[in-house]
């Protein structure tokens, strides 16, 4: 029973693994050393009827504590998402299953097929001619039993005989950063231009936001650049050094233009207070966190044993960020609520505080779509149509960005100044009436 509850945890968190993976593909070069785990996860990947997957391990050592592990308890195969659940309802049957010995699975080799003692290893491709998305696992069914070994992994799907080292949902993510790269430009170019015809209203938060809008641009740039060199040769050419580092600055960026937009500064008043510096103080450094483990998760694979714990750190440190940016609007809206009755202008304060519950929304619906209703996309989409869900969280951000830079944009009379005498007894009832509060 202790067994069979325990390789019910090992394949709930490989479903978790696989739920938090994407498929990913290039040409792996991965050490396990003294590895007890049953199974190990290595990939997910997209097939088409023309897949291939070809692997080659050497090196190969194993020992156990009790008796001479036996060598076809140790092997690699392929399995569907569909097929898991098969699997898992297999191992509640029976306490002693193993998994190699699954109908369920595509089984490719085990160590039973090693060239021999003297020479450890074992190299074959495998086609894959039944469509579907498949995980490449690694079981060892020998009690105890701790593993060595280097494993060379190449999976591709071959497209008019030329390889496509990219999933099939994932083919087409070139060609989309590279187009929302050019949105992003003639974007910065239109913005450059506003804030050119309008010098005297500009503040120092435009030029952040001009910024913000090259960094955008640069980071689809490199993405588009990483996707392709992986699709044609399996491996990124250090444009994934670009794309981390860009990704990184683009989040600080947004995370810090949200932040202080939400203050007012540079177009409200000149500074920011103690509590709002704090904000930054907390969102920056967590932000390193985030980009130290989406590096970790995008370049290391499922393969290594802290994987899932590195998910749940970035998906707890951007759910905390997302929180913390929220707080500076909140602020902005209620401090300008207390202002609106003392000061006399009332007609300007409602409009600030109209737009900043504008922003307030905006934001809310922002972080809300690209972080569940993305998920949820990807989650539910066939594989063949993964990239939908890229593109869904691309459409939703530059929609985010032209939404935020339209409602701060530099002109002359915006809503910030409206200061109609005739407006005031108007405002001032609408203050009256209206609940501004959160």
């Amino acid at each position: 029973m202790e067994k069979t509850t325990s390789l019910r945890i090992i394949f709930s968190i490989s479903l978790l693994s696989l739920l938090l993976l994407q498929s990913v593909a290039e040409i792996k070069n991965l050490q396990i050393s003294a590895d007890s785990r049953p199974m190990i996860l290595f990939e997910k990947f997209g097939f088409t009827h023309t897949g291939h997957s070809y692997i080659s391990v050497s090196d190969v050592s194993y020992s156990s504590t009790l008796a001479k592990p036996e060598p076809s308890r140790l092997g690699f195969f392929l399995l569907s998402e569909e097929s898991l659940i098969q699997v898992l309802f297999e191992i509640e049957q029976n306490p002693n299953f193993c998994v190699l010995d699954s109908h369920y699975i595509l089984s490719l080799f085990t160590f039973k097929d090693l060239v021999s003692p003297q020479n450890p290893s074992f190299n074959h491709s495998y086609p894959v001619t039944n469509p579907n998305e498949y995980s490449l696992f690694f079981a060892n069914c020998a009690p105890e039993c701790q593993v060595n070994m280097a494993v060379h992994t190449e999976i591709y799907n071959l497209d008019s005989g030329i390889k496509d080292f990219l999933p099939a949902g994932q083919t087409q993510l070139p060609m989309l950063y590279f187009l929302f790269s050019l949105a992003y430009l003639a974007f910065l170019g239109v913005w450059i231009y506003v804030c050119v015809t309008n010098k005297r209203s500009i503040h120092r938060i435009h030029l952040l936001m001009a910024g913000l809008l090259l960094i955008k641009a640069c980071n689809l740039i490199s993405a588009a650049e990483d996707k392709h060199y992986v699709k044609v040769t399996g491996t990124p050419h250090g444009w994934d050094v670009l794309f981390y580092i860009l990704q990184f600055l683009r989040v600080v960026l947004l995370f810090t233009v949200i932040i202080l937009i939400g203050t007012g500064w540079s177009f409200l008043k000149p500074f920011l207070q103690e509590r709002e510096k704090n904000v930054l103080m907390i969102v920056i450094p967590l932000q390193v966190v985030a980009n130290l483990a989406s590096v970790v998760i995008g370049e290391t694979g499922p393969f290594i044993k802290d994987w899932v714990t590195w998910n749940q750190v970035f998906l707890l440190v951007d759910i905390v960020c997302c929180c913390a940016i929220i707080f500076p609007i909140v602020w902005s809206i209620r401090s300008l609520r207390e202002t609106s009755k003392t000061d006399g202008k009332a007609a300007r304060n409602l409009a600030k505080l109209t737009l900043f519950r504008q922003f307030y929304i905006v934001v809310i619906g922002y972080l809300y779509f690209t972080r569940i209703v993305v998920y949820a996309l990807r989650t539910i989409a066939a594989y063949k149509y993964h990239w939908v869900s890229n593109a869904a969280e691309e459409t939703a951000s530059l929609a985010f960005y032209l939404v935020m830079f339209y409602m701060f944009r530099p002109v002359e009379k915006n809503e910030y100044f409206v200061i109609d005498e005739e407006e005031e007894e108007a405002a001032q009832l609408v203050l009256q009436e209206e609940d501004f509060e959160l």
